[in-house]
């Protein structure tokens, strides 16, 4: 067999999975393919006759693309300006394919892709290769050029941000779990009495000026009052999902797995009390988001 068809089969084969690497370490599906596609590049043009782990040979290949990438964007970030951070996301980065990757945000976890984009471009790396595809930290030291140790440590402070810590006992946590829960699915069903059912009767909704229609902070007040304004939001609510807000059980929208907004949520006696919607772009920086596990 031809040796350009033999590696493109190949690399057919490992695809996939190259892709999902990619996705992970970027958050974007548009450059998580150019990653790819750049993997093949190097792949074409290298003598692979000695490589005994092809599929292990572009993994590291399409990381080390991927760390070069976030690298590059951290620069960029480091020098915008807020009013660009604070853009509408379908505004700022252009998508090949946006229900595609809306459906693959979805699929790997919004809250995940939120608090990987937190992370630095060296532990994010370290903890999706070991954590989510158990590349050893041998091979992550070699693409970090760091120690096996260094490596070690990278993943074990990305653990750490992505596992956050509860600022609620386990039990309190586990039981604002299923009210939130419980909330996220009358919301995008648009049940108000769904949302009645979870909500304390004096409820308190507060929503700052960055994500209040007017321009300016509003504040509504009862449960049924509130409630029935809220199904309007229903079709947005497909891009939340519950995380740890600042040690405390709330809900992130995040198209495309990019921070939009927050809610920080405050139950009461196994009702929310009080909801604060949070879109402005400083804030937003400043809270501590964690994933909460299935």
């Amino acid at each position: 067999m031809d040796e350009q068809k033999w590696l493109a089969e190949r690399f057919e084969e490992n695809r996939s999975h190259l892709r999902a690497v990619a996705y992970r370490m970027l958050g974007s599906l548009s450059e998580a393919e150019d990653a790819v596609q750049e993997a093949w590049l190097r792949l074409s043009r290298t003598d692979t006759s000695d490589v005994q782990n092809l599929g292990g040979w572009l993994t590291t290949v399409v990381a080390r693309v991927c760390l070069d990438v976030l690298r590059s964007r951290k620069s960029r970030r480091e020098e915008a300006l807020d009013p660009q951070v604070s853009e509408p996301v379908a505004k700022r980065e252009g998508a090949r394919d946006p229900e595609q990757e809306a459906l693959l945000a979805d699929s790997v976890g919004l809250a995940l892709l939120v608090v990987l984009d937190r992370l630095s471009p060296a532990e994010r790396l370290a903890f999706v290769l070991h954590d989510l595809f158990a590349v050893s930290f041998d091979e992550i030291a070699s693409i970090t050029g760091r120690t096996a140790a260094g490596a070690r440590q990278l993943a074990s402070r990305a653990r750490r941000r992505v596992q956050g810590k509860p600022s609620v006992p386990e039990a309190d946590l586990v039981n604002h779990r299923r009210v939130v829960d419980a909330f996220l699915a009358a919301l995008r069903a648009g049940d108000v009495e769904g949302l009645v059912a979870v909500l304390d009767p004096e409820v308190v909704i507060h929503v700052d000026k960055h994500s209040a229609a007017s321009g300016k902070d509003a504040e509504v007040r009862g449960a049924r009052n509130w409630a029935k304004q809220a199904v309007t939001y229903a079709r947005g609510a497909k891009f939340a999902q519950t995380a740890l807000v600042d040690g405390e059980v709330g809900v992130i929208l995040a198209p495309r797995g990019k921070l939009f907004r927050a809610l920080e949520v405050k139950i009461v006696h196994g009702k929310i009390a009080r909801i604060d919607v949070v879109g402005d772009p400083t804030r937003l920086r400043e809270l501590e988001l964690a994933v909460l596990e299935a």
